[in-house]
């Protein structure tokens, strides 16, 4: 026989300020830790929603969102008819609380996103691609490769940074995570070996997922990468593709030196492996940094594969990237994305070209801003959480925390609640590890940041019951 709470004893469990608000994420996450805790077990059947919402006295439809939320996160499983039942979500499921599936406009500080706002060079690019737009239209309106302007400007730049280039060695593609997919996809089969880093970007373990590949983490310690951790790991494994971002690392912020670059490669040559390497945050050092080439400078027999994006340096919205390869490999990707999206959007295109003709500009601009954010940041981390520990890094958009005593997840819950949405340490790891870890951006303006450090201030000592805060006019900046 199943076992079931009726509302009354639920009710009984839930305790919660009549108060609070908003009451129905407050009664999904003192559901949730009541699960986590082991007070409420799983597979058990709760109160049908008029039920409970008798038991507490509130609306059906209070109870109704809060079981939803519940639903999302996979704490409750439920089947038409046959009622809901706690559960425990899949391992690595970000549930309700994935970035990118949340409201733009919820009225939580963005603090989830190392997104900046548009740089103050895109009006005169946007203004330039109108200029230019029409012309294009004498044409199909597509180039699987992307079109010639855009692809020399990004060639150029790889010349000027050390690394000799060709247009044809470009594929322009709608963003990094497209050329990601793309990547991963055509040169991975299921359960092929993947390297990444531990920690890492997300998304990366999103799309080896979805491949069926098989993950193998390596760890990257508080100094910087070991290159015997590297080298054991791909050897080990036998791993067929390897992700690393050398430049600025999501989420630590490290910068990988040239010996240990030219090692990687080395490495990868001896194993087999190919190496796809993550610029994203290549252009964005905020303090001096001795003149480092890009990873693919070290290479003799094209097994390194970069990849780039407009998203960071100019605007997260300017859904632009790029790879890097050999001239038959991106012919190659591009046969294999006809399937996907054809081509990426002209217009983006024309803009990104034009924004090439003035990065250093846009460089500057970028050191200014992030490093003010960066500055207030760490300062009011020091000043309201003297306990956690980091390192200031010298570029890319973001703090990596260490946490004493606190769970990133339950203080993601609890930030919510005061009007800041976090990115828990075990969003960028695998199977749950990484939890004593938080991801604090400094792209938002230095007023967000030092707010969204008094709300997570707040949230520590009042936790996740207590009365939210209005987020104020700051989300709109």
């Amino acid at each position: 026989m199943d076992r079931y709470l009726s509302g009354p004893q639920l009710a009984r469990l839930v305790v919660i300020d009549p108060g609070t608000r908003p009451y129905y994420r407050a009664l999904a996450g003192r559901m949730r830790a009541l699960i986590l805790d082991g007070r409420l077990p799983v597979r058990v059947r709760v109160p049908a929603e008029r039920h409970l919402a008798e038991a507490l006295g509130v609306s059906r439809t209070t109870v109704t969102a809060a079981y939803d939320r519940l639903r999302e996160q996979g704490y409750l499983d439920s089947r038409q008819g046959a009622g809901s039942w706690t559960a425990l979500p899949d391992v690595g499921a970000l549930g309700a609380e994935n970035p990118w599936i949340a409201s733009g406009d919820d009225g939580l500080l963005p603090m989830h996103c190392a997104a900046p706002h548009a740089t103050s060079a895109l009006p005169a690019a946007i203004a330039h691609a109108g200029e230019h737009y029409p012309r294009y239209a004498l044409g199909m309106g597509y180039d699987p490769t992307g079109i010639a302007p855009l692809r020399e400007a990004i060639a150029a730049r790889y010349t000027a940074r050390g690394l000799a280039t060709r247009p044809e060695q470009i594929l322009v593609t709608t963003g990094a995570q497209h050329a990601l997919h793309l990547l991963v996809m055509t040169l991975l089969s299921p359960g092929d070996p993947m390297m990444v880093e531990s920690p890492t970007y997300p998304h990366i373990l999103d799309a080896a997922r979805l491949r069926g590949a098989r993950i193998v983490p390596v760890g990257v310690p508080s100094g910087g990468w070991h290159l015997d951790l590297l080298t054991s790991a791909m050897r080990q494994s036998a791993a067929r593709l390897a992700y690393v971002i050398p430049d600025f690392q999501n989420p630590t912020g490290h910068l990988m030196d040239d010996a240990t670059r030219a090692g990687l490669v080395g490495a990868a040559r001896d194993c087999g492996t190919t190496l796809v390497v993550d610029e994203t945050w290549s252009e964005l050092a905020i303090d001096e940094v001795p003149p480092i080439a890009p990873l693919a400078a070290f290479d003799t027999d094209s097994r390194v594969i970069s990849v780039g994006s407009a998203s960071k340096l100019w605007w997260g919205g300017l859904r632009i990237g790029w790879i890097r390869a050999t001239a038959a490999m991106v012919r190659r990707l591009a046969v294999f994305r006809s399937a996907v999206d054809i081509a990426s959007p002209l217009f983006e295109q024309l803009v990104a070209a034009r924004l090439f003709e003035d990065i250093e500009e846009t460089r500057a601009e970028r050191r200014r801003t992030f490093g003010a954010s960066r500055d207030a940041l760490a300062a009011a981390l020091e000043r309201r959480m003297p306990d956690w520990s980091f390192t200031v890094p010298k570029g890319g958009g973001s703090l990596w925390i260490r946490l004493e005593g606190t769970s990133a997840a339950a203080l993601a819950d609890a930030a919510a609640c005061h009007g800041v949405r976090l990115a828990p340490g075990a969003w960028f790891g695998l199977d749950g590890t990484l939890e004593g870890r938080l991801r604090l951006p400094f792209t938002q303006p230095p007023q967000v940041v030092t707010e969204a450090v008094e709300r997570i201030a707040e949230a520590r000592v009042r936790g996740p019951y207590g009365v939210r805060r209005p987020a104020g006019p700051l989300t709109r900046v």
